[in-house]
This record gives C-alpha cells, sequence and structure tokens, in this order.
C-alpha cells in the first residue's frame, strides 16, 4: 500500500472515531474527562493534517501498476531482423 493510500485510510479512521467521540459525548454528557478525549482527538486530527502536507508526494512510479508478463513464449516475428549473437557476448568467446 502506498503512503498517501496509508494516508488516506487513516484519516478515514480518524473521522470513524471522531463520529464515535461525538455520540459518546451524547450519551456522557459535558464532563472533565470527556472534553479530554474530544481535544485528544482534535490533535489527533491536527497532528495528522500536519502529516500529511510533509508527506512526500507521489511519484509517477509509485502509480504505475505491476505488469505481469506471460510465461508463454514470445512471437519468433519479434525477434526478426535481430542479430543472433546480440547480447549474448561474442560468438567466438573473445572479449572484446
Amino acid at each position: 500500500m502506498s503512503l498517501q493510500q496509508e494516508l488516506q485510510t487513516v484519516q478515514h479512521r480518524l473521522n470513524e472515531l471522531l463520529r464515535c467521540v461525538s455520540r459518546l459525548e451524547q450519551q456522557v454528557g459535558d464532563s472533565l474527562d470527556m472534553r479530554r478525549v474530544r481535544a485528544d482527538a482534535t490533535r489527533l486530527g491536527e497532528s495528522l493534517a500536519l502529516l500529511r502536507e510533509s508527506a512526500p508526494k507521489e511519484s509517477v512510479q509509485e502509480r504505475q501498476e505491476m505488469v505481469t508478463i506471460p510465461d508463454a513464449p514470445y512471437d519468433p516475428k519479434l525477434w526478426a531482423g535481430a542479430e543472433d549473437d546480440e547480447g549474448l557476448g561474442s560468438p567466438y568467446r573473445h572479449a572484446p
């Protein structure tokens, strides 16, 4: 999973946490402990926003999907006109 995807997942979970804290606050009421929980959840949101701003941006390579190379042999016509020894070293087994 890329960094941007991880940050989006954390943001989604944080949004869920904030909704749960709001529901809990309605049930528990406004107390010192509830205010601390609310402040902590809010601070997490602020810290995540700072982290998202400072995180490196996704490069083109990270966005590219993996390409599957088939196991089937390549079409021999693909190699038509290529030198037989190209990339295999010297045909006479001597270094250049």
